[in-house]
């Protein structure tokens, strides 16, 4: 159907109406239970990683300090969906308003983008640290990291004003019922009866080069890696320098391929009942997985737990 621009009706939109996960009301108690639950493991998680950090001196190094902010890049984002779809399951009115759904896009958006920056810093971080360990301190000193991450948020909140107001612009003047849990690009462009292939153009664009970099940027980081943990003569060390960077990757090809697999395609190929299962896999699994990957292979971390739990004990 061709899309047109409708004034009138456009003008009078006020809100929105989001959909629920499921229609089935002998599942839907089971499903909140069990989301209110994933929420509360990534409050949990990810405040008591960013707490322990700011609080044990031997994690005030640059990889931590990046972990921190991972901590709190997850913890933004999933407090901008899941509240609203765990009390969307129970509610009859799912209703949103126009001015709530840009500002759950908005800070969504900042945080994920900068979520996807944030692990191609990680892994130059850890490229740093197992290349040239002797200048490790001097390279990636307390100002170099604050810049990396003034940058990484600065890119996020440009990239995410951009999108706003090009999706938030449009004339939407059929249905307001968006057919998702939350307000994303995707499903507002398909419920838009405006022109809306400037917004994938940027979408592509913008998205495109992000992810690019990100990706790159790693894969760049990994060899330098691989190369350099292969001149390492101790087979103890070798094995702990690649640990160290399992977790990340982990991180970075889940993170990566979900956020691939939703935005990296035209409108035409959305499919929004599948895009709700995915969109659920990295808005609230993977903020629940993160700090427990990174918490649970990682020695410094449970030491400084322990000495935690020591001194709350004692």
């Amino acid at each position: 159907e061709q899309r047109r621009m409708d004034g009138e009706n456009c003008s009078s939109l006020t809100g929105f109406h989001l959909m629920e996960i499921t229609n089935n009301p002998e599942i839907k108690v089971t499903i909140f239970t069990l989301f209110l639950v994933v929420y509360l493991i990534i409050l949990v998680a990810n405040l008591g990683m960013i707490i322990l950090i700011r609080m044990d001196s031997q994690l005030q190094t640059p990889m931590y300090f990046f972990l921190s902010h991972l901590s709190f890049c997850d913890l933004c984002y999933s407090t901008a969906v899941g509240p609203k779809m765990l009390i969307d399951l129970l509610a009859k009115d799912k209703s949103i308003s126009f001015y709530g759904c840009a500002l759950q896009f908005f800070i969504f958006s900042i945080f994920a983008d900068s979520e996807c920056l944030l692990l191609a810093v990680m892994a130059f971080d850890r490229y740093k640290a197992i290349s040239n360990p002797l200048l490790y301190t001097v390279n990636m000193s307390s100002r170099v990291c604050s810049v990396l991450m003034a940058g990484v948020y600065l890119v996020g909140m440009v990239d995410a004003l951009i999108h706003m107001t090009l999706t938030f612009r449009l004339c939407f003047c059929g249905s307001s019922e968006i057919n998702h849990f939350f307000c994303d690009v995707p499903p507002l462009l398909l419920l838009s009866c405006s022109d809306t292939q400037v917004n994938e153009l940027v979408i592509f664009t913008i998205f495109g080069f992000i992810e690019l970099s990100t990706i790159s940027g790693v894969l760049v980081s990994y060899c330098h890696i691989i190369l350099s943990v292969l001149k390492i003569r101790s087979a103890e060390e070798r094995f702990r320098a690649f640990s160290t960077c399992t977790s990340h990757l982990t991180a970075v090809a889940i993170f990566q391929g979900t956020m691939l697999f939703t935005y990296f395609r035209p409108s035409s190929a959305y499919s929004l009942d599948q895009d709700k299962m995915t969109s659920l896999f990295y808005t609230l699994i993977i903020p629940m997985l993160n700090p427990l990957v990174y918490s649970l292979r990682n020695k410094d971390v449970k030491e400084a737990l322990e000495k935690l739990k020591n001194k709350m004990w004692f």
